[in-house]
């Protein structure tokens, strides 16, 4: 067992909290190295009390004051680039090239959240009725919250509390408490550059300390990303405790695949995104909609050509394609769908459960597993996976495959491969999918628009960072002033106001 121990961040300080604590290990080994502690009430409350005390001076602070703090954060973030994609990579096992396009994603939100001057303008007009003029502001919340998973441990916390706080709120920040490091490291330095103790709090935990979060009156707003089962309860919770509330859960992302694609350039997209940080992606696609069975045919070719040349091991070696799932009970819960997928009747054409990787035989890795001939019925159809993954659903039309995708509970990210500009409007106008790829298999927004999906991926009314971020995190206020002439007296009016 480590001697290093991972605390909490309240007020400015490393503080300890809470009696218990887990190990933190390397996927790689299945070594631990460090030792999280887990935050009681208690301590979560210390941290919303921070925050609480720290929000009048920095709601108080000029936007541009604030923005100037997410511009310095930006230029830390690049120059610690490397320290924290080591740390991402030694607790989530995701390889380094893949962990700093993680981190450059969540720097481009940091860029973004400086812009907060021109975002918080609001609106004014002039003479809306005689003398009277009326403008809106957009105004920050308060304490907010943010519940974050273990698969983007460094992008998803800047996808929230940067936005947060330059629109003036304080934060409370859970990372996931399987690889908790990076997320702390960003919090110290954005204190560094020049963020105020108390405005960014991290406190680390599991479900005490996610409940704590839900019922202080205190927090008045909380997102969170993670499993669709957690997101309907953290989403009814808060909502019942009087929080705004903003839970984006699950995905089983569709990537149809027409006739007339170029298929060789589509295998390679594809590759990536089923096999990319080992399937642990809200957006990663684990089925392949074939239209035409001569076209899966060529598909199935090419990703088994793909796949033979992988490499697959330890994160920190450069050659490596794929590193390990995050836990030995993560890699094993993938390996039960697999044989799931067997037992349905899916043929099997890549088994990727034998797998060992010399050296780091107590790692938790798994080999990329092809299946043929998915179904709509069988489990690793219906139910999100998030590993290694991918399946091939044969159908004989573009029709037939909107149909699958609009029939599934999920409606997070989709895409099409195609050469036929008819056929890729009619499929980006008509799915009823929240984010949508034309021969793009992560169609990720960027950091000026706004990810989210739709149906049982996304619970509440706003989509994550970019523009919806902004309103998520303020709330509007609308002034109408008007200032009569001195020494006029006027008489009463009992009819509603109006421009007329």
């Amino acid at each position: 067992m480590t001697d290093t121990r991972i605390t909490h961040w309240i007020n400015g300080s490393a503080l300890p909290g809470g009696s218990r604590s887990q190990p933190v290990y390397n996927p790689a080994t299945g070594q631990a190295v460090a030792e999280v502690a887990l935050a009681d009430t208690a301590t979560v409350q210390t941290a919303i009390s921070a925050a609480q005390a720290a929000f009048p001076a920095w709601r108080n602070t000029p936007p541009l004051k604030r923005a100037r703090v997410m511009s310095q954060l930006k230029v830390l973030l690049e120059q610690h680039s490397d320290e924290i994609c080591t740390l991402i990579t030694r607790e989530h096992g995701k390889v380094l090239a893949d962990a700093a396009g993680e981190l450059q994603r969540g720097i481009e939100n940091v860029e973004y959240a400086s812009y907060v001057p021109e975002l918080l303008k609001g609106e004014h007009s002039r003479n809306v009725g005689p003398g009277i003029d009326s403008w809106s502001e957009m105004q920050p919340l308060g304490v907010a919250a943010g519940i974050t998973p273990f698969n983007f441990p460094a992008m998803v916390p800047l996808w929230m509390w940067p936005m947060a706080v330059a629109c003036g709120n304080t934060f409370v920040l859970k990372p996931s408490e399987r690889d908790p490091s990076s997320a702390l490291r960003i919090a110290q330095l954005a204190e560094e550059a020049g963020l105020p103790p108390g405005v960014l709090n991290v406190v680390q935990g599991d479900r005490e300390a996610v409940d704590a979060l839900l019922t202080d009156p205190r927090v008045k707003a909380v997102s969170f990303v993670g499993s669709t089962p957690i997101a309907e309860y953290i989403y009814a919770q808060g909502c019942k405790n009087g929080q705004r509330v903003q839970a984006l859960g699950g995905a089983k992302n569709h990537a149809v695949v027409m006739p007339d694609a170029d298929i060789a350039n589509a295998v390679s997209a594809l590759m990536g995104a089923a096999y990319g940080s080992c399937g642990e992606r809200c957006m990663a696609i684990p089925l392949i909609v074939a239209v035409g069975d001569q076209t899966a045919d060529r598909v199935i070719a090419g990703l088994k050509e793909q796949i033979a040349a992988m490499k697959v091991g330890p994160g920190t070696q450069a050659a490596c394609d794929m590193g390990p799932l995050v836990t030995q009970a993560h890699r094993d819960k993938v390996r039960a769908y697999v044989d799931q997928g067997v037992a349905e009747g899916a043929d099997l054409i890549v088994d990727g459960r034998g797998l060992v990787v010399p050296g780091h035989e107590q790692g938790y890795f798994l080999g990329p597993c092809l299946f043929d001939r998915v179904k709509p019925g069988m489990v690793i159809y219906r139910e999100e996976i998030f590993g290694p993954v991918l399946g091939v659903v044969r159908v004989a039309s573009l029709q037939e495959a909107m149909a699958l995708i609009d029939a599934h509970e999920y409606g997070n990210g989709t895409c099409i491969f195609t050469r036929d500009g008819e056929a890729a409007r009619y499929f980006t106008d008509h799915i009823q999918i929240g984010m949508v790829g034309v021969n793009v298999p992560l169609p990720v927004p960027v950091a000026y628009h706004s990810f989210g999906g739709w149906k049982r991926s996304l619970f509440g009314d706003l989509h994550a960072y970019g523009p919806d971020a902004v309103r998520f995190y303020t709330k509007r206020k609308t002034i109408t002033q008007r200032w009569p002439s001195a020494g006029v007296r006027e008489g009463a009016v009992f009819s509603f106001p109006s421009s007329r």
